[in-house]
């Protein structure tokens, strides 16, 4: 498998607008009506996706692999909140990446995440067994 060219900077960004269905009440993360902290992992991993989704060949993906999240900020129901996934290096298939999550100007959190470069077959092939 040839590697992709991943530029240093890559960066998207995805919004979203806190809902009942995104608090840590309905995730079971906790008893608050705010914005739970699994939802804002899976914000920032988004955003991650959503970076290197243009610089992907066919048949090539990236998933997950390690995650390390400062949640800093409650938000309540109604808040538009927004993840910006920047690539902060590569260490051969691993991509780096520091996601800030705000509310307008105010940190809500800050997210590292890790993600691998692999064959998307290749990988759903040995998930299934």
């Amino acid at each position: 498998m040839e590697l992709p060219e991943f530029p240093p900077g890559l960066s998207a960004r995805v919004e979203l607008t806190v809902t009942d269905a995104d608090t840590a009440q309905t995730l079971g993360s906790g008893d608050v009506p705010v914005l739970a902290t699994p939802r804002v992992l899976a914000l920032a991993e988004a955003a991650t996706v959503a970076a290197t989704a243009r610089h992907l060949p066919g048949g090539i993906t990236t998933v997950g692999v390690r995650a390390e999240i400062a949640h800093l900020l409650p938000s309540p129901v109604g808040h538009r909140v927004h993840a910006l996934a920047t690539l902060a290096k590569t260490e051969g298939r691993t991509l780096f990446f520091e996601v800030v999550v705000r509310h307008n100007d105010d940190l809500v959190a800050e997210v590292r995440v890790e993600r691998a470069v692999l064959d998307r077959q290749r990988f759903i092939q040995k998930a299934i067994g």
